[in-house]
């Protein structure tokens, strides 16, 4: 196979490469989110507040973040499968050396440093899946969306499991050979991958101009509301289940993660959803089942607050998938607006932090989950321009 080809395997059937596609994003983003399920266990080894702790463990956005502007500048320079490698081989290191951080800054710190290599790996591998053949763009990227479902799941649930039975230092000593796990996934499964695009470098004004159009500059404000949404929930959530009434163990709470196996069966129907209703109604029909389950999560009644959790996670995740793929798809210079897209994304994680964190610790969950509701509704007001056809016209007389 020349190097030049587009990856299509020959003895993987669809589900196969979906399946594939959905591994790499699982090891690619597995340390995200998983330490949210060991938080109470981190503030109490550091003695800080639930806000700080919060902050701390969210602090991988930021790196998230930047190296998501960083690709979108440099990823036509950068081969697809050596930068998603060497990404997932160097996020080892600051994943072990989590298990010997002093303080709350150098935690802090190491989530940073973790938040670039996996963006890095995540920008490179969504603009790899625009540029290959194969399968249908849409299932691709609901498969890699997927697979980041799986992860919330399973790297929570392995998370309270693994720190339960060896400690703090032991599970990151875990997570960091999930790393090298998912190198090695990459480096067979993205074999025969076309090189990023050739061609004089484009002039920085004019791809600012393609990655401004109204309906782009929308999908990346969306990414932004929905992991907003998404941490305020799933960060604070933590603290509720372990508190009175709940009272809840931190192995119960690893097993309360099981609230995600709905949305790994949903998200992948989010590309079909997106090509028979629309990319509008797919997004909206999301945010709308994630909006169900707000007032559930204010219940003391331990049932309610998990129908809750799936609503928010179920729509979410589908509502994810449908702007991800949107904007690969609408975008001229995928690489650049994968990367946007994603700092967008992770800025908004680090902002819902912030400031439903600190709406926690002052005004207790009811606020969270109101500021919750307040980003899912811009995130809905914002859907209205992700128009397909009206973003591809506008960045051909952008460019």
């Amino acid at each position: 196979m020349s190097l030049a080809a587009p990856f299509r395997p020959a003895r993987i059937s669809s589900a196969g490469r979906s399946a594939v596609v959905a591994a790499m994003a699982f090891f690619t983003v597995v340390d995200l989110f998983a330490t949210q399920a060991i938080l109470p266990m981190l503030a109490a080894a550091y003695g800080v507040a639930p806000s700080a702790m919060g902050m701390a463990v969210n602090a991988c956005t930021l790196g998230m973040a930047v190296a998501g502007l960083a690709t979108a500048l440099f990823s036509r320079r950068i081969d697809r499968r050596n930068g998603v490698v060497a990404s997932l081989v160097l996020l080892a290191v600051p994943t072990a050396l989590l298990a010997l951080a002093p303080d709350l800054t150098s935690f802090a710190v190491l989530r940073i440093a973790q938040g670039l290599c996996m963006s890095t790996a995540f920008a490179l591998t969504l603009a790899w899946l625009g540029e290959r053949g194969g399968m249908g763009q849409a299932s691709a990227f609901a498969a890699y969306i997927t697979g980041n479902v799986a992860s919330n799941l399973v790297g929570r649930l392995v998370a309270a499991t693994v720190t339960d039975g060896f400690g703090l230092a032991g599970n990151f000593a875990f997570f960091a050979a999930l790393n090298l796990a998912g190198a090695a996934l990459a480096w067979a499964a993205m074999r025969g991958a076309p090189p990023p695009a050739s061609g004089p470098p484009v002039p920085l004004a004019r791809r600012v101009r393609q990655l401004s159009t109204v309906p782009l500059l929308s999908g990346f404000a969306v990414g932004f509301c929905i992991l907003f949404a998404f941490i305020g929930v799933f960060t604070y959530v933590n603290f509720v289940l372990v508190r009175p009434p709940l009272s809840l163990g931190m192995m119960s709470v690893g097993f309360v993660y099981f609230v995600f196996l709905p949305s790994i069966i949903l998200t992948p129907l989010a590309g079909i959803a997106a090509g028979r209703w629309g990319v509008r109604s797919a997004l909206w029909a999301g945010l709308g089942v994630a909006a169900l389950g707000l007032v559930p999560l204010l219940s003391s009644d331990l049932v309610t607050v998990l129908l809750g959790m799936v609503l928010v996670g179920a729509g979410t995740f589908f509502a994810q998938a449908t702007a991800t793929g949107f904007v690969s798809r609408a975008a001229a210079d995928r690489g650049a607006a994968s990367g946007v897209y994603l700092a967008a994304y992770f800025s908004g994680g680090l902002a819902g932090s912030a400031v439903l964190g600190q709406a926690f610790d002052r005004f207790g969950w009811p606020a969270s989950v109101l500021g919750v509701g307040l980003s899912l509704a811009a995130a809905a007001v914002l859907g209205f321009n992700l128009r397909t056809a009206s973003a591809k016209n506008k960045i051909r007389q952008g460019g």
